[in-house]
């Protein structure tokens, strides 16, 4: 594995460690989702650089589309989570108070 791969893939497991673990706000929860993405579109782009296919261009600007829409997804929850409950703690919500 060289270099360039493991530290995306550390990247990409932190972010996931921190989301599996530090579950006490929601703005936490977006940023490790955040971190996750970014680490994956750097490696698909280098991936497609590697492999110098057409093909495979279209697909890290496709990825950071779909992470804009959720990222902006995501702040909207956090805004109307917040609005609601008054704080963005996951301990607050309550799936079955709706």
């Amino acid at each position: 594995m060289t270099p360039v791969h493991f530290s995306f893939s550390s990247a990409f497991i932190l972010g996931l460690a921190g989301l599996a673990f530090h579950r006490t706000h929601l703005l936490s929860a977006l940023l490790c989702l955040e971190g996750m993405m970014l680490s994956l579109f750097i490696a698909l782009a280098l991936w497609a650089l590697q492999l110098e296919m057409m093909a495979f261009s279209a697909a890290p600007m496709l990825l950071l589309a779909f992470s804009a829409c959720e990222a902006s997804a995501g702040l909207a929850l956090l805004v109307a989570t917040t609005r609601t409950h008054g704080t963005d703690r996951l301990q607050n919500l309550n799936l079955l108070q709706c």
